[in-house]
């Protein structure tokens, strides 16, 4: 999907520069996840078990971290 490729784009600019290790490591995480789960995550249809991918789907969603 278009729409969650321009996430990913977006985060990847503008935060990811910033991002500490922990937060880069969970990214490229995120990136090795099969597409049904991202999508998933991105549509928040499901949510992440692992707390460092939840961290960076927020990131990615703007939402309020948690």
């Amino acid at each position: 999907m278009r729409e969650l490729d321009e996430l990913l784009i977006h985060y990847l600019e503008s935060r990811f520069p910033s991002a500490n290790d922990d937060e880069k490591m969970a990214f490229r995480a995120v990136l090795e996840l099969p597409d049904p789960e991202l999508n998933g995550y991105l549509l928040q249809r499901q949510t992440p078990s692992s707390e460092s991918i939840a961290g960076v789907i927020e990131h990615i969603l703007g939402l309020p971290h948690t």
